[in-house]
């Protein structure tokens, strides 16, 4: 395996059709182990893009050659999962840092860069500004493809939900948080 050179840097709204696609490849791919493709048609009902993260200038891009190779964010706002379709799982309101949990959120990794560092990446760099922000400890709602990551990296499963979806079949998903102190 070769070693890859990654950049990174904060997404800008004139990423997001390349976020969106990257998304698409990802939750098609990688959830398919886990998933039956009812599940992987429901999933996409609470997962993807939340522009809010984009605005806030909290949404990261990993890039090798110019290519996107990952993306994810972290957030002060209270909502945990949901896209920018997922209303009604948006919450805006401020997260108080020296009582709440900062939001981990819509980590996503293209198909081609599993297993290469690219989420771990994303991780340390949401990590240190969560810390600079004030928060003593972030959260993620974590799809079962991406619990092993998270869980390698020091995250620590809460409870285990059934996303349920008003279109298919309800989406197993695992509330994680980690202590950054």
């Amino acid at each position: 395996m070769r070693v890859m050179d990654f950049t990174h840097r904060l997404a800008t709204e004139t990423d997001i059709p390349a976020i969106r696609m990257l998304m698409d490849r990802a939750i098609d791919a990688l959830q398919r182990p886990f998933l039956s493709p009812e599940e992987i048609a429901a999933s996409r009902l609470s997962m993807g893009l939340d522009s809010q993260l984009i605005a806030d200038r909290t949404y990261f891009l990993v890039e090798e050659s110019g290519r996107l190779a990952g993306c994810g964010g972290w957030s002060r706002r209270a909502t945990l999962y949901g896209g920018d379709h997922s209303a009604a799982l948006r919450d805006a309101s401020l997260l108080d840092p020296a009582k709440d949990a900062a939001r981990i959120r819509a980590m996503y990794t293209d198909p081609d860069f599993t297993r290469r560092g690219v989420g771990r990446l994303v991780l340390r760099l949401c990590e240190a500004v969560v810390r600079q922000a004030g928060f003593a400890r972030a959260e993620m709602m974590a799809t079962l493809a991406g619990e092993p990551l998270y869980l390698a990296c020091g995250y620590a499963a809460i409870e285990r939900v059934m996303k349920l979806s008003a279109e298919g079949p309800p989406v197993p998903g695992v509330r994680m948080g980690k202590s950054l102190t």
